[in-house]
């Protein structure tokens, strides 16, 4: 089967990196990724190609959408629409996955909802549509009209919601209130995370020189875009840390941090620390440290879970995702919450210290198998008669 898998990340990394994982796992089929936004370093598997949209990103001021090229808004937007369009006309999928919309993602009704409109009175071949969403939503403006229309078009276009989480923790209908006026089958696939490989721990405390009584501490900040009062809070910390034996601090400031933000941290990274943009061996990292400082977005989480490894996470405050998220793993005991007010770097690292005391690494028993669980779904769907191109 031929999937279309549109993902666009305006922000973060996040979305990108959830639906490539998503990506992975749908070893049975050729999938065309669809992605227009500042591209992260990754590596696609063979069964995967990507197309690139005309990159847009989200302004300084979150108010809207600009050109990363620096082109014309407008014409940026008239050349998606006509590249996406022409995309389904020469590849014809039998399934177009669409991460997010029309949950979120308003701002891309210009060329997602011409797509939907032509499959659906059958001047684009119609193949089945999924929406691909996480757990949580974030607040909307007129909530009661967005709502509405999110409800319409998924009961007149799509076959199906795929979310992207465990019910024991968070269930949609807590930041979607009309739920019920869903018609089509909406489908927890449990939490998408990759897992780390079983010695994960020990090759890369061996690779890194690090006896057994060492402590590694790994501080993050996602795609890097808001991460850095974080990131400098946990820098200047490490400086107060009293800990028994030898304390290695790595920090993993994301693709986006502002170069002059960046170099600012290699600087005030004294003995024991190393700054670095970006990792692949990130949830091997994780799995190797004695704590994690960092943000608290969906695949950052679910990469501590993965891991095991103990926790701090400070939630962005724009929104309410993060931080609903983190307060109820941390009512499970997974990980604790930073406030403003802790990033002051004594109160931070005295933080650290007492979370480095403590040896257990928590356990939820949530389900992080998300990733297989759409893959094995997909693999079960069948395309409506008369839609869709060949695999």
């Amino acid at each position: 089967m031929k999937i279309a898998f549109y993902c666009q990340h305006v922000l973060g990394v996040g979305h990108f990196f959830r639906s490539l994982e998503i990506c992975r796992a749908l070893t049975l089929h050729r999938v065309v990724l669809i992605t227009g936004g500042s591209r992260p370093d990754a590596t696609l598997p063979p069964h995967v190609t990507e197309v690139r949209l005309p990159a847009l990103e989200m302004d300084r001021e979150f108010k809207g959408l600009r050109a990363v090229s620096g082109a014309d808004l407008d014409a940026v937007r008239r050349l998606r629409r006509e590249r996406l369009t022409a995309l389904f006309e020469t590849e014809r999928p039998d399934l177009f996955l669409v991460e997010l919309y029309p949950f979120g993602r308003k701002a891309f009704r210009f060329e997602i909802d011409p797509v939907l409109e032509a499959m659906a009175v059958g001047r684009l071949p119609r193949g089945g549509m999924v929406c691909s969403v996480r757990d949580i939503l974030v607040e909307k403006e007129a909530r009661e009209k967005h709502e509405a229309r999110a409800v319409g078009v998924l009961n007149r276009f799509f076959d199906a919601v795929l979310v992207h989480a465990d019910p024991r923790l968070v269930r949609l209908e807590e930041t979607f209130s009309r739920i019920e006026a869903i018609t089509i089958p909406l489908v927890y696939t449990g939490f998408i995370t990759p897992m780390p490989m079983a010695d994960a721990r020990q090759q890369l405390r061996s690779a890194l020189g690090l006896a057994p009584a060492d402590r590694l501490i790994v501080v993050s900040a996602g795609g890097g875009s808001v991460g850095a009062p974080l990131l400098e809070a946990a820098v200047r910390a490490s400086g107060y840390l009293d800990c028994a034996g030898k304390t290695h601090l790595q920090v993993f400031t994301g693709p986006f941090l502002p170069e002059g933000d960046f170099e600012r941290l290699k600087r005030a990274a004294g003995k024991g620390a190393a700054v670095a943009r970006f990792t692949p061996e990130f949830l091997s990292y994780l799995a190797a440290a004695d704590l994690s400082v960092s943000m608290a977005g969906y695949n950052t989480t679910m990469n501590l879970l993965a891991a095991r490894v103990p926790a701090l996470v400070w939630p962005f405050a724009q929104n309410r995702e993060q931080r609903l998220r983190s307060e109820r793993l941390e009512a499970m005991g997974a990980l604790q919450l930073l406030r403003d007010a802790d990033l002051e770097p004594s109160r931070l690292a005295a933080l650290m210290g007492r979370r480095l005391e403590r040896p257990e690494r928590p356990e939820t028993g949530l389900d992080l198998d998300g990733a297989r669980a759409t893959a094995r779904w997909i693999d079960a769907w069948r395309p409506p008669t008369g839609g869709g191109g060949a695999p």
